[in-house]
């Protein structure tokens, strides 16, 4: 597994990552979550050894990662702006690969190439960005790292590619050791593949956490109390992330098990009650309003 433990990274005078201590267990798809400029992309960079923790440690199985070449063989690191040497081609990325990362599989990628109909001899640089996405990260599976770290990887595929790659991460989860972690805008896309989600705000983790849990423990209700000192007293009686009316509806999020949340509502002679489970989305929102980075803020 990849440890952070207590990691601080300051570019001049802006700290990118603050104290940040997280696990990335093996053998499951990892999704990291963040608001603009969080810290996404220099966590990933601190993981794969690309840049050194001001404080802290960065360890894959106990080894420090940062110049370690024998460690950093076992991660693969897909940055979000892809680049490739100038006339390369896939064929010529490909021997490159296989010349950095001993396990890297020749065999596969030009199968999966041929699947994907990328040319082989075309340079890359004439390719559209969804191609260049593509061929990125066909390398990347095909380097049978252990780790796959991965940096806005949806981002330019149109939607069939999009779940080509997501049969391919779960082909490969059944297939060895692999555990890949995916940094993304798109949490949709993360909802879909991920079995765990961390969410990082101004460079610190708020959480990390199973999706499935992480789901079952937040929900939102909607519900009609005529009394409204009944209604102040749900609000003081539930760990409320945010709330707001409309009329007479009151919409309630709220950290709890649904069916604690419902039963706590019903106790306050609600004329309607009904709980919800809430996306991805909608808990990365609430979350990172009680974080303070709410839209309200940004629109004033």
């Amino acid at each position: 597994m990849i440890e952070l433990n207590q990691v601080t990274k300051t570019f001049y005078n802006f700290t990118a990552i603050r104290q940040l201590t997280a696990v990335i267990r093996d053998g499951m798809i990892f999704g990291l979550v963040g608001s603009n400029g969080a810290g996404k992309s220099t966590m990933l960079r601190l993981m794969a050894g690309i840049l050194r923790p001001d404080e802290g440690t960065v360890t894959l199985d106990g080894d420090i990662i940062f110049e370690q070449p024998e460690v950093k063989q076992n991660i693969c690191f897909l940055s979000d702006t892809i680049s490739f040497f100038p006339n390369a081609t896939a064929a010529s990325m490909c021997h490159y690969y296989s010349l950095m990362y001993p396990a890297f599989d020749t065999e596969a990628f030009h199968g999966l190439a041929a699947k994907f109909k990328i040319p082989m001899q075309k340079k890359l640089q004439t390719f559209s960005k969804g191609q260049k996405k593509q061929v990125s990260i066909l390398l990347g599976i095909c380097t049978g790292t252990k780790y796959l770290l991965c940096d806005e990887t949806f981002d330019g595929l149109d939607p069939v590619m999009r779940q080509a790659v997501k049969s391919l991460f779960a082909s490969e989860l059944l297939k060895r050791d692999f555990t890949p972690v995916v940094a993304s805008h798109n949490l949709r896309e993360l909802e879909d593949i991920c079995d765990c989600v961390g969410l990082i705000h101004e460079g610190k983790l708020l959480f990390t956490k199973d999706l499935d849990q992480m789901k079952c423990n937040i929900n939102k209700i909607h519900c009609v109390i005529s009394d409204p000192s009944k209604e102040e007293h749900l609000l003081r009686s539930l760990s409320v992330l945010q709330y707001e009316k409309s009329g007479s509806l009151l919409t309630i999020t709220a950290r709890g098990p649904r069916e604690e949340i419902l039963k706590c509502a019903m106790g306050h002679d609600p004329v309607f009650a009904e709980v919800l489970p809430l996306s991805l989305e909608e808990i990365f929102i609430s979350e990172t309003e009680a974080a303070g980075y709410d839209i309200k803020n940004l629109i004033q």
